[in-house]
């Protein structure tokens, strides 16, 4: 596998020019997403949806990642990553805007599976752009920012849509998000061009990149999405398995929901003030550094929560695995940043987006199936222990970083 350093051109951009366009829009969306993903089950109730149907209808946000993902990176190979990024936003404020006015089920579920692909194309497109925008030395707190200011978004979103529906109502909170993605949309349009553009987009520079298909690019490049990708994999399965995981403990134990909440609250807030130290973290020291230690310390999470009997408690191993959540930050990102291949970037991004949401879909599954022959407890030490396999498995396959010559060489 070539030497990343030699991979990508200097072709960096000044992070302070990245500010709006990029990471505006990242928190607009999420406020707006914040707000209406909790409301989505009840809005499906509200139209008649029994408890099982609206908890299918909330799934298919994930679902249309998933089958989003690997089409996001054709289309911004094909199309830019501007573009896409002013697409994917438009498509989710259609969505959002039919959800809010539609009573049928059918046309909601639709919209939420829609809200999916679109999220699914925006994360490419500011994945594949901050790859190849920001120089190496600078790459993980750029992309541990863009996964923070996703966590402060997502943070402040519901507390808006609880207004909004005191206010006004539920249909309010939809049509607020639909505004937050066309401001997002429209202030992506500001991304300045990366240096070297012109020329990639000649013609005899691009025909040989035009060649390369996504099944062509997945299959070249299947050793490192089998091995770091099922790292990542692990990864996200800790990290969802964490948001699902705590307000069942929570219910278990008998905590109200008012409590359950501040337990929440106090682990994302935890979260949120640690993305920029772990971004820093992985820029001097390497990737390793923050990828072993959060997986550990969530690990431990885990097998400490069944341990724990009141609010306290609960919410001490909360925090505490918001801490190894939030040192992380940004760790899915970089790594894939790290390994793609100059050629095929966007279609490669697309492959390993998939292993990261396959994880975030199988993690509250396997609580889900754990729980239906043992008690929530022993779903619990076992997400521990998938965790600690994942530190082995990750220390084995994270890309080495050699700070002297600012490359990230892979070792798959």
């Amino acid at each position: 596998m070539p030497d990343r350093a030699t991979a990508f051109p200097d072709r960096s951009i000044s992070m302070r020019r990245l500010w709006v366009p990029i990471y505006g829009p990242t928190v607009l969306i999420s406020v707006g997403m914040g707000a209406v993903v909790p409301l989505i089950a009840l809005y499906a109730l509200d139209l008649g949806a029994s408890v099982t149907q609206a908890a299918i209808i909330v799934g298919l946000i994930g679902f249309g990642q998933l089958t989003g993902d690997l089409p996001a990176g054709s289309l911004a190979q094909r199309f830019g990553e501007k573009r896409v990024l002013l697409a994917a936003c438009v498509v989710e404020a259609a969505a959002l805007v039919t959800a809010s006015q539609t009573s049928s089920l059918l046309v909601l579920s639709a919209c939420v599976f829609a809200i999916g692909l679109a999220s699914a194309v925006f994360g490419l497109a500011r994945h594949a752009y901050l790859s190849e925008a920001v120089a190496i030395g600078y790459r993980a707190r750029a992309l541990s920012t863009l996964g923070g200011t996703f966590r402060i978004g997502s943070f402040i979103g519901p507390f808006v849509g609880a207004l909004l529906i005191e206010q006004h109502s539920m249909g309010a909170a939809f049509a607020f998000a639909a505004c937050t993605s066309l401001a997002g949309g429209l202030l992506s349009l500001f991304l300045p061009e990366l240096p070297g553009d012109g020329a990639r987009k000649a013609p005899v520079e691009a025909e040989p990149q035009a060649r390369l298909s996504l099944w062509q690019v997945l299959r070249d490049h299947r050793k490192v999405l089998a091995t770091l990708g099922s790292g990542v994999f692990l990864i996200m399965i800790a990290r969802a398995s964490r948001q699902a995981i705590i307000p069942l403990w929570a219910a278990s134990q008998g905590l109200d929901a008012t409590t359950t909440s501040v337990i929440v609250g106090l682990s994302a807030g935890v979260d949120m003030l640690l993305f920029y130290p772990g971004g820093a973290i992985m820029d001097r020291f390497g990737r390793m550094w923050v990828a072993l230690p959060a997986m550990a310390v969530l690990g431990a999470g885990f097998v400490l929560l069944p341990l724990t009997d009141t609010a306290v408690l609960i919410g001490l191993v909360a925090c505490f695995m918001g801490l190894g959540n939030g040192i992380s930050s940004g760790i899915v990102l970089t790594l894939g940043s790290d390994v793609a291949p100059p050629e095929g970037r966007r279609q490669f991004l697309g492959g390993w987006r998939l292993c990261a949401d396959l994880g975030n879909v199988a993690g509250p599954g396997l609580i889900s199936l754990v729980s239906l022959a043992f008690p929530l407890g022993v779903a619990a030490v076992a997400l521990g222990l998938i965790s600690w396999i994942g530190v082995g498995w990750l220390a084995k396959w994270v890309p080495v970083y050699d700070r002297s010559r600012d490359t990230v060489p892979a070792k798959v």
